[in-house]
């Protein structure tokens, strides 16, 4: 009994986890799009106008597929792919496999393969950890997280957590890079056959001020907590961006409380359909449901 409750528990807990590293310290704020003809030539001229152009394009394409690697000092190394959209809050369907690191180590210990397939909606998500995590959770493939539940058990780290999924998009990198303060234009490269333009800036949490940032106060002050919450002092933000002014590639290093954070991702297929569907409530279990069981003696079966 004790055995499928703290399997039940773990299950839930790391799911959780896992989807949300994928997010790590980002955010974004969803701009739409622009039109082209006088300002293509300040952007040439200027990081800054570029990037606020990029942010528009980018923010305006509304979905990409994506894909790439994510490494939170020991207790995630893992790799992602899939579709998602940002019309309205964050959305679509990613397959997340874990390659290394403590989460990895609980999902499987917990019965899980270490692989998760998740699916994104505007209040809430799914995780579906493999056949074998069947048996920690009544029969039923997803759990089924909402965000205003996240929020109320986790307090304020639950409402980091739930900011960081909702703003898990592409311009997030462009946005960091305009808070920096110190971007710069590192010159043209290829990315996997693209032509790209790369910028680069880093981001010292301690010395972001509205005096050298190009975001206004509100945004400045909820970047800067957001990075606090995070445990990050310092972060390196490298994009690079096609001819339409839509991101190809995004990498950030830095350090956490966890230890030494690094990702790369990858973009392509703007504008791409992506899934909407959500499991059948009748192969779903609710995140909530789980810790109640998990927390009444005698509660699991």
């Amino acid at each position: 009994m004790r055995t499928s409750t703290a399997r039940r528990m773990g299950t839930a807990l790391a799911a959780a986890a896992a989807l949300t590293s994928m997010a790590a310290c980002s955010g974004s704020d969803g701009a739409g799009g622009s039109g082209k003809g006088k300002a293509d030539a300040v952007a040439k001229a200027s990081p800054v106008a570029a990037l606020k152009q990029v942010q528009q394009k980018t923010g305006g394409a509304r979905s990409a597929k994506v894909e790439g690697t994510t490494e939170m000092g020991s207790a995630v190394s893992m790799k992602q792919s899939g579709a998602i959209g940002w019309a309205d809050g964050l959305s679509g369907a990613l397959t997340i496999t874990y390659t290394g690191g403590t989460m990895g180590e609980a999902l499987k210990k917990a019965g899980g393969d270490g692989s998760v397939e998740a699916r994104y909606f505007k209040d809430e998500y799914y995780a579906n950890l493999g056949a074998g995590m069947a048996a920690s959770t009544g029969g039923k493939n997803w759990i089924r997280y909402s965000y205003k539940d996240l929020a109320e058990l986790g307090g304020a780290s639950g409402d980091v957590m739930k900011d960081q999924i909702q703003n898990s998009t592409p311009d997030q990198g462009v946005k960091a890079l305009l808070a920096s303060g110190d971007v710069k234009k590192v010159g043209q490269e290829d990315v996997r056959g693209v032509a790209a333009t790369h910028y680069s800036g880093t981001i010292d949490v301690a010395e972001l001020t509205a005096k050298n940032s190009d975001l206004d106060a509100q945004q400045l002050a909820a970047f800067k907590e957001q990075l606090r919450m995070a445990g990050v002092t310092t972060q390196t933000v490298d994009i690079w961006v096609d001819e339409n002014d839509l991101l190809v590639k995004k990498t950030e290093r830095g350090e956490m409380k966890t230890g030494t954070f690094n990702s790369t991702l990858f973009y392509s297929d703007y504008g791409t359909e992506v899934p909407s569907d959500r499991p059948e409530a009748s192969d779903t279990v609710d995140f909530k449901e789980l810790l109640k069981q998990g927390g009444t003696p005698g509660g699991a079966s």
